[in-house]
């Protein structure tokens, strides 16, 4: 494990599978999680075929926030929803 990688473990809701998971997506620090955004990450996780819930989802944003992801409001937690499922939908268009 990196000094990048325990800089992420250092964040709320986030944990040894969770960052090995944004390893296997190429973020291994707060600043490449930051600069990608909780929702882009979430897609190429999804789109690697890695299973995970939409809490995930709620834990990278809290991750950035420095808040559990529980406390995420609930208007938060659908906005993150609506975009995630719009990159997905932008992803799987022929352009």
């Amino acid at each position: 494990m990196s000094d990048r990688d325990s800089e992420l473990l250092q964040l709320k809701n986030l944990g040894i599978a969770t960052v090995n998971i944004l390893n296997a997506i190429g973020v291994h620090s707060r600043n490449e999680l930051q600069a990608m955004g909780p929702v882009q990450a979430y897609v190429r996780i999804k789109q690697r075929g890695i299973h995970v819930s939409k809490v995930m989802l709620y834990a990278l944003q809290g991750a950035l926030d420095d808040r559990h992801w529980n406390e995420l409001s609930q208007e938060a937690k659908d906005q993150l929803v609506q975009e995630a499922d719009n990159l997905c939908l932008e992803e799987d268009t022929p352009h």
